[in-house]
């Protein structure tokens, strides 16, 4: 009786738990959106290197890093301290200081780290090996409290300038950023541009600053006060730096070792980005300038003996699909510097559930599919080549991938006795065949193009070495 009694009352108080009446008697229930604001609170250790969340807030203080980056060259050399904007800078500059502070006591000592081989997970450990650490110290650094000075001096960025010493961060956040994107030259291409900009913009600063120690408008090389200050003084950076020319002539020795300063600079840091701009650019075209390469040294063969110009052309062909369906031409070298179990892994995510659905490989032993993944090769045909023929020693078996094959016979092999499709082998009975009878038993041509994997016989024979009761049920299937 009392378990019939309480199980309606634990219903009437889950029921009441979500209830979002704003009555009186129901206001001191729990309502939803708080159990909804309970599931996001962070995990008690963060991996840096997996967790998004860590990139999200690495981006929050990478942004703050950037507000000290831009606006401390700027506010040390341009007249922006005015009664109108101090509060602007203000709400600026201590919205990034809580960034800083929360990355200190919240973020930084939650990430695990590799002690011995090990990934300690563990929050008390995580939490002391950061507040040892070096990064620590200089995160403190970097918070150095000298705005107080501003009670005795008045506002200066100068008080600031300990905030660039969390530049840390912005690599970090490249770093993190770069390996999860599948095109990270774009990135690296706006990454490039930004440094460009970012000394355009402190050499902007620097000729103000110089204008206004001499003078504004004191001599003709000097900004003279006239205009937007800032946009004037940066496309003065941007001639000069780019060294287009055309400037008036410097009158004084301050303006001359500026001017050469600029000059020097300007080579280098120009030379310098289009250096970085080359090497992003042929990063992100290396594998097509790879395949473009293979393709012309062998269509160059081709011509040096005279191949017929039809042959030329399904070679041509060939490279033109296998580079449009794959990416690559070879997708074994792009793993084959991995690990073996990631190799594995990669296969498996990949190419597991085509094999998975071959009836020739139901009931076997599931790591013989894994080893035999390990072994399959990825070969595209072109329209009407010819897979197999009759009578060849069977070396190969064949899984379709992709596209279709057709077995046929008959007078010029017009005769197609039968389609196979995504998920079918073929060729499996010259190899497992007892008594030597390994010769082809049809004719197998590619109806379009098909993407095939193959198993050469060799690696078979070693897998089925390892699993006997998987070769006696392949052995019995093929008979």
């Amino acid at each position: 009786e009392e378990k019939e009694e309480t199980a309606p009352q634990a219903a009437v108080e889950a029921a009441t738990e979500q209830h979002e009446c704003q009555m009186l008697c129901c206001r001191f229930k729990r309502r939803p959106w708080m159990d909804k604001i309970k599931k996001m609170k962070l995990p008690e250790t963060i991996d840096p290197c997996a967790d998004r969340i860590y990139l999200i807030w690495l981006t929050l203080v990478m942004l703050a890093f950037q507000w000290s980056c831009w606006f401390l060259p700027l506010r040390l050399s341009f007249p922006v301290h005015t009664p109108n904007t101090m509060s602007f800078w203000y709400i600026g500059d201590y919205t990034c200081d809580a960034i800083y502070l929360l990355d200190i006591l919240v973020m930084q000592c939650r990430l695990q780290f590799v002690h011995r081989g090990d990934i300690i997970t563990d929050q008390k450990e995580t939490s002391k090996f950061y507040y040892h650490s070096e990064k620590f110290k200089s995160d403190l650094l970097s918070l150095l409290p000298l705005d107080i000075l501003y009670l005795k001096f008045g506002p200066s960025a100068m008080f600031r300038l300990p905030r660039l010493i969390k530049y840390y961060a912005f690599f970090e956040f490249n770093d993190r950023l770069e390996a999860i994107m599948s095109k990270a030259y774009i990135y690296r291409v706006i990454r490039t541009t930004g440094y460009l900009l970012f000394s355009l913009h402190l050499n902007a600063c620097f000729y103000y600053f110089v204008s206004d120690m001499e003078g504004l408008g004191s001599t003709r090389w000097v900004y003279n006060g006239k205009g937007y200050r800032y946009i004037r003084c940066y496309y003065w950076a941007v001639k000069t730096l780019i060294t287009i020319g055309g400037l008036p002539e410097p009158s004084n020795l301050i303006e001359i070792v500026f001017q050469l300063s600029n000059y020097f600079l300007g080579v280098f840091v120009v030379s310098i980005m289009i250096g970085q701009m080359g090497d992003v650019i042929g990063a992100a075209t290396a594998g097509q300038n790879y395949y473009r390469t293979c393709m012309d040294n062998t269509l160059s063969y081709m011509n040096m003996y005279h191949i017929s110009r039809a042959v030329q052309n399904r070679v041509r062909m060939w490279y033109e699909y296998t580079w449009a369906s794959q990416g690559m031409l070879d997708e074994s070298e792009l793993l084959e510097k991995l690990p073996i179990k990631m190799r594995l892994e990669i296969a498996i995510d990949v190419n597991y559930t085509i094999v998975n659905k071959v009836a020739l490989f139901k009931g076997c032993d599931r790591q013989m599919i894994y080893d035999m993944l390990l072994r399959l090769k990825s070969v595209v045909y072109l329209p009407g080549d010819f897979v197999c023929k009759k009578g060849e020693l069977g070396r190969e078996m064949y899984i379709i991938k992709a596209g279709e094959v057709q077995v046929v016979g008959g007078p010029d092999n017009k005769i197609v006795f039968v389609t196979l499709r995504t998920g079918s082998v073929f060729g499996e009975i010259s190899l497992l065949a007892v008594g030597g009878g390994n010769r082809r038993t049809a004719n197998v041509m590619a109806h379009g193009f098909a993407n095939l994997f193959i198993l050469d016989k060799r690696d078979l024979n070693e897998i089925l070495r390892i699993y006997p009761e998987s070769e006696k049920l392949l052995r019995k299937k093929a008979k």
